[in-house]
């Protein structure tokens, strides 16, 4: 067996989700069901401002798994209505579970948009997004979704919380493609020395594909590459654990799923694997981390995440405290959870601006002020995030992240300042 503001949409979510994704499809509405103008106009003073909020809470992957932004939203939503709402107006969130399908989407977007008539969507946390080019067509904006697939790097007025240079024309990227950089293998060679990775994937077209991706980053910056495919429903990760042992790994990076990744850390455990990092991504940056990897302690305190938002346990910035401070009563703290906050803060800054401006907090001028050539960091919770439409791809990026590993009683601890983790990176095809 053998990203200042990177597009992170392949590095946030896919690893996790790669084999759902492959799998989720489902109908269309018809295209008459979204034929209308801008009926969601200014409303009469004190009435509220209606946001929807699309998430897959209920999904072939795990009734938990995509419900962080949500949380994290309706957080920032309660302690802005506490305060005062927009403009005296307080914030109403429909919510929207569309089960992980096409179908489920699809009916949703219909629910918010036409009947519900929300001002803009927040957060959009969905397994198969069928209904992007519905919420496009209605011009309506969806501000801060998490960008699973390619629909943020695809359509107009829906503005991912990652941010995209695309054109956004209704075609993905640039002709078909969308383009990923290498900085956290650039930060593991240069910080920690590392020269040879693993890759983990099962023998799935969608893990598999992601695989690829990932070893052509690290072929990019010099590392040699050890690939390690299972079988996706016989995985023997007891012999990629003894290959890794063998082939001495710096690294290992993945593609598949959390139950897999918990199942490889015990074997890694188990065949004595020592590693400088077992590289997570965004989703999996959360406080579950002992209760998923409790039979693994020397691999769970190799776990590093990387992403492109502040962490969520650095309590030392007033941006944070505050978000756990609204947060306190969930069970559990997570990465997604702050981008969820930070996507409602970004919609909270556009209505009040259309409030203070006379025009009212309305879907066109909402989405007018995130289609802004500036850039947005949520009070620093945020790398810099701006939408442009260039005309071609770029060929290099300067792209900050943030990075942190994890610590047996002391959780998630970062490692620098992300304003500071920066690096001019070649930005690959994908």
């Amino acid at each position: 067996m053998r990203r200042r503001r990177p597009f992170r949409g392949v590095e946030a979510a896919a690893a996790v989700l790669l084999l759902a994704l492959s799998a989720a499809c489902g109908s269309r509405l018809p295209e008459s069901d979204f034929e209308h103008g801008e009926r969601a106009g200014p409303a009469p003073d004190g009435t509220p401002i209606r946001v929807g909020v699309i998430t897959s809470a209920t999904s072939p992957v795990g009734g938990d798994t995509f419900v962080g932004p949500r949380d994290g939203a309706k957080a920032w939503f309660d302690r802005l209505n506490a305060r005062g709402g927009i403009d005296g107006r307080r914030v109403e969130v429909r919510e929207c579970d569309d089960g992980g399908s096409g179908v489920g989407n699809n009916t949703c977007v219909h629910q918010l948009i036409d009947e519900d008539e929300v001002v803009a969507l927040v957060a959009t946390t969905a397994l198969d997004y069928a209904g992007a080019s519905r919420v496009s067509h209605a011009r309506v904006p969806d501000i801060g979704g998490q960008p699973i697939g390619a629909a943020y790097d695809t359509y107009p007025h829906l503005y991912g919380i990652y941010g995209s240079l695309a054109p956004r024309d209704g075609t993905t990227g640039w002709n078909g493609k969308q383009y990923g950089g290498t900085e956290v293998y650039r930060y593991f060679k240069r910080e920690h020395g590392a020269r040879t990775a693993a890759v983990v994937s099962y023998n799935q077209a969608a893990s598999a594909a992601y695989a690829r991706l990932v070893e052509r980053g690290l072929e990019a910056e010099g590392y040699e590459v050890v690939s390690e495919q299972v079988d996706f429903a016989l995985p023997n990760f007891r012999a990629v654990a003894a290959d890794l042992k063998e082939q001495g790994a710096d690294l290992v990076f993945d593609a598949i799923d959390s139950h897999g990744n918990a199942q490889l850390c015990e074997a890694m455990d188990d065949a004595g694997v020592r590693v400088t990092a077992k590289v997570t991504n965004v989703q999996n940056w959360s406080s579950t981390v002992p209760d998923d990897y409790k039979d693994s302690p020397r691999c769970r305190n190799a776990l590093w995440a990387t992403g492109s938002s502040r962490n969520h346990e650095d309590t030392d910035q007033e941006a944070v405290r505050e978000f756990r401070d609204a947060t306190k009563g969930l069970e559990t703290h997570s990465q997604w959870q702050l981008e969820g906050w930070a996507a409602a803060m970004w919609f909270t800054e556009a209505a009040e601006s259309c409030a203070r401006g006379g025009a009212g907090v309305t879907r066109a001028c909402v989405d007018a002020f995130m289609n802004r050539s500036e850039d947005y960091t949520a009070d620093g919770l945020l790398v810099p995030v701006r939408f442009e439409r260039s005309a071609g791809p770029p060929t290099t990026r300067r792209t900050c992240l943030s990075v942190a590993r994890w610590q047996d009683g002391k959780g998630w601890v970062s490692q620098g300042d992300m304003d500071d983790t920066c690096f001019d990176v070649p930005q690959l095809p994908y």
